[in-house]
């Protein structure tokens, strides 16, 4: 399996957001990454996944947000968070790597959060530009309502023009 990053694995200047892959640490260098945020929980980081101290020798500052697969979404403390982690290295000009499992749900959660404050769009035009980049994301009712919360409290007072639809994120 080719290891590289595919295009639509970036879907912001600063943002990666893919499935854990186990041979990826020396390509993240490739990419700017500084940072990785991970959505699982440890069970499954267990025996494949550096640690936080790997993480470390290597330049890359590691945020865990352990979040159960296939039941729940992150939380909004862990959405904000994440929002914060990822928003303090792009201000440095570094790069975030965002995973979960398999970068179809919890992480896409988290991305999209990412998509609507930088863009003050909605959860569905978040939606939207993820999946132009990665057809296979999987936002089920209760990541939806994860965004929705998000972008009530974070996003939607600062939206201009409320009333009418906004462009969907930028590819920047």
């Amino acid at each position: 399996m080719d290891e590289r990053f595919l295009p639509q694995c970036r879907l912001h200047a600063h943002l990666l957001l893919a499935p854990y892959q186990s041979a990826v640490l020396n390509k993240l260098k490739e990419e700017n990454v500084k940072g990785v945020i991970s959505l699982n929980e440890d069970h499954e980081l267990r025996r494949h996944a550096p640690t936080v101290e790997e993480w470390k020798n290597h330049g890359i500052e590691h945020l865990q947000l352990p979040t159960v697969d296939f039941t729940e979404a992150p939380s909004l403390e862990y959405l904000e968070r994440g929002v914060e982690f990822i928003q303090q290295h792009a201000n440095d000009g570094s790069s975030v790597y965002v995973h979960c499992k398999a970068g179809r749900t919890r992480s896409a959660t988290l991305v999209g959060c990412y998509l609507m404050m930088m863009n003050h769009c909605t959860p569905q035009e978040a939606q939207t530009f993820m999946e132009a980049k990665r057809p296979h994301i999987l936002l089920k009712d209760r990541h939806f309502r994860a965004l929705y919360r998000y972008y009530d409290k974070h996003v939607k007072k600062a939206r201009p023009n409320k009333d009418k639809r906004t462009s969907e994120p930028q590819d920047t």
